[in-house]
């Protein structure tokens, strides 16, 4: 269910309940795009049955699903035919348009094929486990995790989330894991897989990327003391799942090994879909606190450490 994970710690002085926010999310229900208009955001039903309800309530994992929708006309088409709109104007009239008045030009253009412009959709899975004050999106672009964020803030006044912070960045961590000549360096739970982007600060400089390759070799350790730092690293969790950890302390390519799926996959329907929750949320909590460990544990903000009560986990 989740393929990519980007995980916020909830303030402390935020409470709301599935009612609540089925409420505030119903105000924004999506609609799709009108024939002149180019996007639509708005809250979709996860189970994907029409008019069920917008927040699932899991065993006590909540979860909502974004939906956004995109109409995009080719700039070279709008630039073409704007081109060709000021060449008649200045053969009929003998004066070239000027810069308001195309870009006047290419506007109306671009209105006037959005009718004819196929629309593409795309939803994005929000998790929140309340009782841990965790919520999770699955977005691979920290551009589509921020209009997440924006739609949940909107919908919800007071909510308050901070990306996870861990006392060690994920960048030095994963340098030192890649640097270790002995498993026993290696942080409890998690093991260095075979693919890995390596990158010098210097923007002119050139990136090492492996696939597919053992990585505890010294041609990898060479790179790392030169000042190659490691940007993404392939890791598994106690052999139950597999992902790539960014120096951003973001998770992609999260993938559930060794048969693990398979009470997900045997059911079908709603019970597929509350299964899948259960397996997903259930793998992802216990690995999301092994990682944050393996980091140094959390950097928790000042007003969360005196006013939470308990770990954050």
């Amino acid at each position: 269910m989740f393929k990519n994970v980007m995980a916020y710690r909830i303030g402390p002085n935020w409470q709301a309940t599935v009612a609540d926010i089925e409420a505030a999310l119903a105000g924004n229900r999506f609609v799709e795009c009108s024939p002149g208009q180019d996007k639509s955001v708005g809250w979709t039903e996860p189970r994907g049955i029409e008019n069920g309800p917008l927040l699932e309530n899991i065993g006590g994992q909540w979860i909502a699903k974004l939906l956004i929708e995109t109409k995009a006309v080719p700039s070279s088409v709008v630039k073409r035919k704007a081109e060709l709109q000021a060449q008649e104007i200045e053969t009929q009239t003998g004066r070239k348009p000027g810069k308001k008045e195309r870009r006047e030009m290419r506007e109306d253009i671009l209105h006037s094929l959005l009718p004819q412009a196929f629309a593409k959709q795309g939803a994005v899975m929000v998790w929140i486990n309340i009782k841990d004050r965790l919520l999770a999106i699955d977005a691979a672009s920290t551009g589509k995790a921020d209009e997440v964020i924006t739609q949940l803030v909107r919908a919800l006044p007071g909510l308050d989330l901070n990306l996870l912070q861990t006392a060690t960045s994920p960048q030095t961590a994963m340098a030192s894991w890649l640097l270790a000549t002995d498993t026993d360096e290696l942080p409890r739970a998690l093991s260095v897989e075979k693919e890995c982007v390596l990158k010098s600060g210097a923007e002119d400089q050139p990136m090492v990327k492996y696939t597919r390759h053992i990585l505890s070799t010294e041609e990898v350790r060479k790179h790392v003391r030169a000042g190659k730092l490691p940007t993404q690293l392939a890791l598994s969790w106690e052999g139950k799942a597999s992902f790539v950890l960014t120096d951003a302390l973001q998770f992609k390519k999260v993938a559930f090994l060794d048969g693990t799926e398979s009470e997900g996959a045997s059911a079908e329907g709603e019970d597929k879909f509350d299964a899948d929750v259960v397996l997903s949320t259930g793998m992802l909590g216990p690995l999301l606190k092994d990682v944050i460990e393996a980091l140094g544990g959390e950097n928790v903000f000042a007003e969360m450490a005196t006013e939470a009560e308990g770990p954050p986990f």
